[in-house]
C-alpha cells in the first residue's frame, strides 16, 4: 500500500557537476535552497541584492548581475573574479508587484516608505512569462551554456489570504510553464511546490509560523533535487566531503587538546587531498 503521493521529477537533461559555478535568485526559499548548496561548496551567489519575490524584480537582478558589454558577473560587491554562472535557479514567490506612484516602476523593495506611496499590482500569466524570458536571454547572453532551473516557492502569502496566495502560485505555474513549453532545452522545472503541497503535505513540515517549510523540508528537497539534478562525480564528491564537514563543522570541548590537534592535521590532509581531486572545491 502507498500511503503517500510521490511527486515525479522530470529529467532535467543535464546534470550539476561538483563545486559547480551557481546563482540561485528569488524568494527567500530560494535562499534556503542556495544556502544548503553553499554548504556542499558549491559556489553558489545567492540573491546578491536581496530576496526577490517576483519575476519582474528576478528581471532587475538578472539586469544588474550582468555587465554590459564584457559579459562580467557583477554582485553588490563589485565586479567577481569567478566565472560567469552555469546554473542558475529563479525561485518564484508572487506575482503581486508595487509601483512607485511617482514614476509607475516596479520596485524591489519598499525600503519602510508609506504604503500610499505605492500601488499594489497582480501581474498576469504573460507579463509574468515575459519578465521570465527576459531574464533567461540576458542569461544566455551572460554565458550561452547557462542551465536555468525554475522553481515556485512552496511559501503562502498570508496577507493576500490563502484563496489570494494560490491564485497567486496558480498564475505563477502557468507562466512557468509558458515557458518550459517554450522550445528552449536549457530551461527546465523543479517541482519544489508540489513536493510540498502534494508529497509531504504535514504541518510538521512547516516551521512555527506553519507558512514556510522546516529544515526537514529543505533537507527532504535538498535530496530529491540531488537524486535527479546531480551528476555521479558530484555525489561522489558530497560522500567525501560529508565526514570533513562534520568535523570541520564540530565544536570541541577541548581544542587544545592533543587528539583534537591531530583530528585537526588529518582533516586538513584530506581536505588537500579533496582539492586535488577536484579542482573547483575550495573551503
Amino acid at each position: 500500500m502507498e500511503f503517500r503521493t510521490v511527486v515525479d521529477i522530470p529529467n532535467p537533461g543535464f546534470r550539476i557537476g561538483p563545486c559547480e559555478s551557481m546563482l540561485f535568485v528569488g524568494s527567500c526559499f530560494a535562499d534556503s535552497i542556495g544556502r544548503r548548496f553553499q554548504e556542499e561548496k558549491f559556489r553558489a551567489v545567492v540573491n546578491p541584492f536581496g530576496v526577490m519575490y517576483n519575476p519582474a524584480s528576478i528581471l532587475h537582478t538578472i539586469e544588474r548581475l550582468v555587465k554590459q558589454g564584457d559579459g562580467s558577473f557583477v554582485t553588490s560587491a563589485g565586479v567577481t573574479k569567478e566565472p560567469s554562472p552555469c546554473f542558475t535557479f529563479l525561485t518564484l514567490g508572487t506575482n503581486h508587484v508595487y509601483r512607485l506612484k511617482e514614476t509607475g516602476e516596479i520596485v524591489d523593495n519598499c525600503q519602510k516608505r508609506p504604503q500610499s506611496l505605492f500601488i499594489e499590482e497582480e501581474l498576469s500569466v504573460d507579463e509574468c512569462a515575459d519578465y521570465l524570458m527576459k531574464a533567461i536571454d540576458l542569461l544566455h547572453q551572460m554565458n550561452p551554456e547557462m542551465r536555468i532551473v525554475l522553481t515556485v516557492s512552496p511559501i503562502r502569502y498570508r496577507k493576500y489570504g490563502y484563496h489570494g496566495s494560490q491564485l497567486s502560485k496558480a498564475t505563477l505555474l502557468l507562466a512557468v510553464d509558458k515557458i518550459h513549453k517554450h522550445p528552449c532545452k536549457s530551461v527546465a522545472y523543479f517541482p519544489a511546490y508540489e513536493i510540498i503541497n502534494d508529497e509531504l503535505r504535514d504541518y510538521r513540515f512547516y516551521k512555527e509560523d506553519m507558512l514556510h517549510p522546516s529544515d526537514q523540508a529543505v533537507e527532504y528537497i535538498w535530496q530529491r533535487f540531488s537524486e535527479v539534478y546531480l551528476s555521479d562525480e558530484a555525489k561522489a564528491f558530497l560522500k567525501e566531503w560529508a565526514p570533513l564537514k562534520a568535523v570541520l563543522n564540530h565544536k570541541p570541548f577541548d581544542p587544545d587538546s592533543k587528539d583534537y590537534k591531530a583530528l585537526m592535521d588529518k582533516t586538513m590532509l584530506k581536505v588537500a587531498e579533496l582539492s586535488e581531486k577536484y579542482p573547483n572545491f575550495a573551503l
